[in-house]
């Protein structure tokens, strides 16, 4: 596996969970049919178990950058439910820093099937607890 992942970006200014939250909630963006993954990442930030490897072959695997791996080398490596390789700011403005070679399991969650709008769907109630938190 390769050596780094380059740094994490921050991206708008880092905002808070809650301005975060009232952002995203004011734009009603998880209710359209118009999924913008670059402006969700809830596909990303559902579960520790959900960017597991499975089907790549050794060579894939090789170009993830090792500290973007699980330590027992199932899956990708997640602080709390979220993927390490994803910048920025969940319902703001996401980027996966290895979309290039990501799993096989990300590659297949597609916008707006069954995966997607569960993950979404825990997105917006993580982020209404957030703002209502702040409130």
């Amino acid at each position: 596996m390769s050596q780094t992942a380059s740094p994490a970006v921050p991206l708008m200014g880092d905002p808070s969970p809650a301005e975060a939250a009232a952002v995203f909630l004011s734009t009603e963006a998880l209710k359209t049919d118009d999924f913008d993954c670059q402006a969700c990442g809830a596909c990303c930030a559902y579960s520790q178990e959900w960017p597991r490897f499975s089907l790549e072959s050794d060579e894939d695997l090789d170009k993830i950058p090792e500290d973007l791996v699980a330590a027992d080398l199932s899956g990708m490596r997640c602080e709390a439910d979220r993927c390490l390789a994803l910048d920025g700011t969940l319902g703001l403005h996401v980027g996966c820093r290895i979309y290039a070679v990501r799993p096989i399991v990300c590659r297949d969650c597609m916008p707006g099937d069954p995966e997607c709008l569960m993950a979404r769907a825990r997105l917006t109630e993580t982020l209404q607890r957030a703002a209502e938190a702040a409130a």
